[in-house]
């Protein structure tokens, strides 16, 4: 039970502490206020969304480095295709999903038709969008104003920056929580999920078994492409910007995320239920740090120790 639910159960242990912790303004608790909270999730749903992708990819055996820099890829695309370009946002929008889920699939293909290492395919992965991303912008951010005339965005894509519910709950967390219900509904429900468990477990046996495999990889690689595009709009309609830099680490985030929901770097075991718990984790740990005016050098300790245990307690856990 404790391997099982290790993320939930570490989720509402530094809830509570974040609760104890937090200062306190004009007798309210700054933590728990609506705000905060709503503001913790938007903040991790950009990380989130992409580590949703990336718990497919690490079920599989596999890793992705190149996500961060997808998302960066995808924010300059939106704000290029739409300030410089006057494309609408609609057409805009799905050019960029398309570009990630081609940029996904191309480096599935790399990993499982060719027979690379992930690793080495999406480390090279990553310095190719950022070049994309930098020739595309020429080097520099792209500000994103909103008007009907030339070199404005459509006033609609600034929603995504926005909240809903009487302005309390953000777009953004909004998105991230369907992509979550969905990713789980289909990891939990779909013959496609089977295979994906299967490979991770034992790839020889899944492949005599009858399982596409190749094809199974390709599919997951561009699923996480294609989220990390994702992504990269959503940032890009919260920062009114596209940069070629933007995604810069989030990478790492998205594994931390995975690793502390309990999804094993080996393979065939894992939920997004659990990448979910950790990257709210994440969130709540960064958000009372913040609250407490920690030295971000101190932050960084903090969230590296809290993601060895949770590495650490994966290796505890029983094989069955």
């Amino acid at each position: 039970m404790l391997f099982r639910f290790q993320s939930l159960f570490g989720l509402v242990a530094v809830f509570i502490v974040a609760v104890l912790l937090s200062p306190v303004r004009d007798g309210a608790n700054i933590f728990v206020s609506s705000d905060n909270l709503f503001n913790v999730v938007r903040a991790v749903s950009e990380i989130g969304i992409i580590a949703v992708g990336m718990t497919f990819v690490i079920l599989i055996g596999g890793i992705d480095l190149s996500v961060g820099a997808v998302l960066g890829l995808a924010a300059v695309g939106s704000a290029v295709l739409m300030v410089n370009d006057d494309f609408g946002m609609w057409p805009a929008i799905l050019i960029v999903l398309a570009a990630g889920l081609v940029f996904g699939l191309l480096q599935g293909i790399a990993s499982a038709v060719f027979g690379i290492q992930a690793f080495i395919v999406t480390l090279a992965g990553l310095q190719i969008a950022r070049g994309i991303a930098r020739i595309w912008s020429g080097g520099q951010g792209v500000a994103i104003a909103y008007g009907d005339g030339p070199g404005e965005a459509p006033v609609s894509f600034s929603l995504l920056g926005e909240r809903t519910f009487n302005g309390l709950v953000p777009i953004p967390a909004i998105i991230f929580v369907v992509i979550a219900v969905l990713a789980i509904l289909f990891l939990r429900t779909s013959a496609f999920a089977r295979h994906v468990f299967a490979i991770g477990g034992n790839e020889k046996a899944a492949r005599l078994s009858g399982v596409p495999v190749t094809r199974v990889k390709v599919i997951v690689f561009g699923l996480c492409g294609l989220l990390s595009a994702l992504a990269g709009v959503i940032h890009a309609g919260q920062l009114n910007q596209g940069g070629p830099n933007d995604g810069s680490g989030y990478e790492l985030d998205a594994i931390a995320a995975v690793v502390i929901g309990g999804t094993s770097l080996s393979g065939g075991r894992g939920s997004v239920v659990g990448t979910v718990a950790g990257a709210l984790l994440l969130g709540v740990l960064n958000n009372i740090l913040a609250l407490r005016n920690v030295d971000p050098n101190v932050q960084l300790l903090v969230k590296g120790l809290v993601i060895v245990a949770a590495a650490g307690l994966q290796r505890l856990r029983p094989a069955s």
